[in-house]
């Protein structure tokens, strides 16, 4: 790793690599940690750049502890500070650094440029207050997500189109099947054809999750909510686990709020069809991680968030295929978070090929 321009400051890949690592030592200790960005860019387009930043290294020593990593976060653009190792994190915290390095900034610098100088503050875990009340997640310091190269790019732009020919294709050929089906809820059980549910998509946004109905109406989630506490917290099924091929399941087995008809649609998996409309819409792939429930969420771990950083939830999925029912949560996440590192278009085409035989044998379906 290089220090930059004589300031000390670490070089765009070499800053983001240590705030990645530390990032993965926060996810095992569970201790957050503090990240300044200052957005200089104005500021160095200007003839008094290199006597801006000699200033503002001056600053730094001066404000900053030795232990605080400083590097340029976006080469040339925005400078950024670790803070490893501190005591708190909270507001009051933040005030005190934005205080103490913007009077500083006040004694090296003049007014105006001061004026011209963006300084925002960002905790790793992301504040679980702050994300639900945005909605999202923040990615601003998940540089190893947001960086997508060109030809990134390119493989996503033909993902999504596989997704819409995919999808297409699908309803118009099952397109008898899907008719079938809703008359079969409507005959059998009183309510709508479709389950609407709120669901967590990429970067912790939001949408309706579409399902053929398998369940009665108006039902209590207490159960389900107990269940998913077990299932996350605890590594267990809600119910004492069962052996089925040798393997314990984990799944909310002889669920009351279940259907008949809703018991052939989920053990045949005919219930997610209407996910391609989700697809469609550009909510969901064909294939992808699970997209859990928002009350699932509250329950994450933190390393847990990764799965749903960088790529859409998806009908199918690595976890689909080899895991489904008989892994415990962890295990599904690694299984969420293996895809997202080895993704390919290959692994795609892959994953779908293998899907109707995971159907066709009611592989983990209960």
């Amino acid at each position: 790793m290089h220090a930059n321009d004589g300031l000390g400051f670490f070089n765009e890949a070499s800053f983001n690599r240590l705030l990645q690592l530390e990032e993965k030592r926060t996810e095992r200790s569970r201790k957050p940690f503090l990240v300044m960005l200052l957005d200089v860019s104005i500021l160095l387009r200007t003839p008094r750049r290199d006597e801006v930043l000699d200033q503002i290294g001056e600053t730094f020593s001066s404000s900053l502890r030795e232990t605080d990593v400083r590097g340029w976060y976006k080469e040339d653009a925005v400078i950024g500070v670790i803070f490893t190792e501190t005591t708190s994190v909270d507001e009051n915290t933040r005030g005190k650094i934005f205080l103490k390095v913007h009077k500083t900034l006040c004694r090296t610098l003049n007014l105006e440029e001061v004026a011209k100088i963006d300084i925002s503050f960002y905790v790793f875990p992301e504040e679980h207050d702050r994300y639900k009340a945005n909605g999202g997640f923040d990615l601003s310091l998940y540089s190893d997500v947001t960086d997508e190269g060109h030809s990134g790019r390119v493989a996503l732009a033909i993902k999504r189109a596989m997704d819409i020919l995919g999808s297409l294709l699908t309803v118009l050929v099952l397109s008898p099947v899907l008719l079938t089906i809703a008359v079969a809820i409507k005959l059998t059980s009183k309510g709508p054809v479709l389950f609407k549910q709120e669901r967590i998509g990429m970067g912790g946004n939001r949408f309706t999750f579409l399902k053929f109905r398998s369940m009665y109406t108006n039902c209590d989630e207490r159960n389900h909510k107990e269940y998913i506490q077990k299932f996350i917290c605890e590594q267990k099924s809600a119910s004492a686990p069962s052996k089925k091929g040798g393997a314990e399941v984990y799944k909310l087995n002889d669920d009351p709020r279940i259907t008949p008809l809703g018991r052939f649609l989920r053990k045949t998996s005919l219930d997610e069809l209407p996910q391609f409309i989700n697809v469609l819409k550009g909510e969901m792939s064909l294939v992808g991680p699970r997209p859990p429930i928002p009350y699932e969420c509250d329950l994450y771990d933190i390393w847990h968030r990764r799965r749903l950083l960088s790529v859409k939830p998806g009908i199918t999925g690595l976890w689909q295929v080899e895991g489904r029912s008989c892994t415990t949560f962890d295990d599904m996440v690694r299984l969420d978070l293996k895809y997202i590192r080895e993704w390919s278009l290959w692994l795609d085409i892959k994953l779908i090929l293998k899907t109707p035989w995971v159907v066709l044998t009611c592989k983990g379906a209960y």
